[in-house]
């Protein structure tokens, strides 16, 4: 009934499995989850997750998952196999698949290794690939095929299925906690957190040079009393390096640091890889780089990663929270004030020959668009037109609204009223559990190497919670709270820099590298028969619009060359159904 399917090839690491019979149920657990009960904990420690989770379902029923902490996915069955739960933890860090099919239920942790289902590639899935450039749960690349959302459980009995959400966060934005005593509180958790995961493994860290990794190295510095392995990635690209900034971290913990810089023939012969280890079409460009670094990691020993994901993502840190509350703004001009003059007046013509009212245009264009459509208003597909990029048969296939929609419905459902806190809620589905740690997860996985997420902590998610929405987005201050609780901890520069990570100049470099140019060739020239991109459209692709902004193309032409080598591996006589 059941199928936990591994990553092929000599790896180092494999995911901690257990499995455990009793009272007519099997459970089957990935992952290092902690248990909140006391004597749950106890079984966990002394005979394994599976016997714990199997205790925690007879005495708590559903309510076991809230029982836990950590990473798992937990699956039970009876006997008989008519019942049957899955579920996985708060940000889906150990995924689950499952498909029902003539009143049976087949489940993998893998899309690609659900048995009993017949391959059919789905056209709404591909679509969504392109506009995300991933497949956000429950959506996979196959038709039938369901990944479980994070932070939900499915409830299998009798042939139906019924899937909700068990973790659904609940933010406090009335509170007033006083600051030194939070920024302490912070601090310990961080702390605390980090020793957590640096227990009963060889450890390192990334260390990108921005606050997360910066803050995680400290701390694991802190926790091992010696210098930590800390591994950095650089790129020979303007724009693209920010080394500079990782060399201040390390000096400042005396961190073991590692340095490499990532060349164009690392790409030509990671891009295969990569694109292929996926269970789906994964287009994240930064998944690479992290790759090459954990492989380095790996090579030097290291056994368990530390990753700084998360830290964004909780205390208000990306680019697009001050923007987004720039154009929230608008809301709060009189409306007939904006319908009877502003408006109006932008609208005159030869208003848009001028710079100034041509950027008032733009803003008001962009701020009568409602949350959470207006994210993706410069979206790529959206900016190019659907019509100018794929196929009228492709396009006939495919609800080029959903996308819109199922935004509107996670945006909806989430228990905050201020706009930093929809936004935080927005980003821990779009933003962490669809994209960015399946990028670090599946990249490391690949390295042969385990990774931890200290700063998505059970414990550091409940306390963000708590924390005043001005605590976050102040005015216009990034994740004030955050650097507030860090200053004299970090070095002042590193507070101050503007985000980056581990960016990738994959369009320059596509352009100049003649094996890079001749690879992407390659997969667009294959990518072009399959009916879902015009062909026209890829010759002006390469010809026209990479040459002149390969920084804004290159990133279509990435997710198209991951898209062909994916399919080539795991697509093969398999068509768009």
């Amino acid at each position: 009934m059941a199928r936990l399917q591994f990553p092929a090839g000599a790896l180092a690491y494999r995911p901690e499995v257990s499995s455990f019979q009793e009272g007519g149920r099997v459970s089957i657990v990935l992952g290092r989850p902690r248990f909140h009960d006391a004597a749950l904990q106890q079984i966990n420690t002394a005979q394994g997750a599976a016997a714990a989770w199997a205790q925690a379902f007879a005495r708590f029923g559903d309510d076991a998952v809230h029982q836990a902490a950590g990473r798992f996915c937990v699956v039970m069955v009876a006997d008989d196999g008519r019942e049957a739960l899955l579920a996985t933890d708060r940000f889906g860090t150990w995924p689950i698949c499952y498909a029902a099919r003539d009143g049976r239920l087949h489940f993998s942790d893998r899309a690609d290794t659900v048995p009993g289902v017949e391959r059919r590639v789905a056209p709404q899935a591909v679509f969504e690939y392109l506009f995300f450039h991933m497949i956000p749960a429950p959506t996979t690349i196959f038709e039938g095929i369901v990944r479980l959302p994070h932070g939900h459980l499915l409830k299998w009995r009798d042939g139906q299925a019924e899937c909700r959400r068990w973790w659904n966060p609940q933010f406090d934005e009335h509170g007033s906690p006083d600051l030194e005593p939070s920024k302490a509180r912070f601090l310990q958790i961080v702390e605390d957190g980090v020793r957590r995961e640096a227990e009963g493994a060889s450890v390192g860290c990334f260390l990108s040079g921005g606050t997360d990794s910066s803050t995680v190295t400290g701390m694991l510095c802190k926790v091992l009393g010696q210098p930590a392995r800390a591994f950095s990635i650089g790129f020979d690209a303007s724009g693209y390096d920010e080394m500079e900034y990782a060399r201040l971290a390390a000096k400042r913990f005396g961190a073991d640091h590692r340095e490499y810089y990532v060349t164009p023939a690392d790409l030509v012969d990671g891009i295969p890889k990569v694109a292929t280890h996926y269970d789906q079409p994964f287009g994240n460009s930064s998944a690479l780089p992290g790759w090459i670094c954990a492989t380095r990691a790996r090579e030097d020993g290291v056994e368990r990663i530390l990753a700084g994901d998360g830290g964004d993502e909780l205390f208000g840190g990306n680019s697009r929270y001050a923007k987004q509350r720039v154009f929230g703004w608008y809301d709060s001009v009189p409306g007939a004030l904006r319908r009877g003059l502003l408006e109006p007046a932008l609208a005159l013509p030869g208003m848009d020959r001028l710079p100034v009212t041509r950027k008032g245009q733009s803003y008001v264009e962009q701020a009568r668009v409602p949350m959470p459509d207006r994210i993706h208003m410069y979206n790529m597909l959206v900016r190019l037109g659907m019509d100018s990029v794929f196929e009228p048969g492709f396009l006939a296939r495919v609800d080029t609204g959903r996308p819109n929609v199922e935004q509107r419905e996670v945006w909806h459902a989430t228990n905050a009223r201020s706009h930093i806190n929809l936004m935080l809620n927005y980003d821990w589905k779009y933003t962490l559990a669809d994209n960015d740690l399946p990028k670090v997860i599946g990249t490391t996985g690949l390295a042969g190497v385990e990774v931890a997420f200290p700063l998505l902590s059970d414990e550091l998610t409940d306390f963000s919670t708590t924390l005043p929405p001005e605590w976050k987005l102040k005015r216009l201050t990034l994740r004030w709270f955050f650097k507030e609780a860090l200053r004299g901890f970090l070095p002042d520069e590193i507070i101050a820099k503007k985000k980056h990570g581990f960016g990738l100049p994959f369009g320059v470099w596509a352009c100049q590298h003649a094996g890079l140019k001749a690879l992407a060739a390659d997969a667009l020239g294959s990518f072009r028969q399959r009916g879902i991109v015009r062909p026209g459209f890829i010759d002006e692709l390469l010809s026209v619009h990479l040459p002149a902004h390969p920084g804004y193309y290159g990133e279509m032409l990435w997710i198209l060359m991951m898209m062909e080598f994916w399919m080539r591996a795991h697509c093969d006589g398999i068509s768009i159904d």
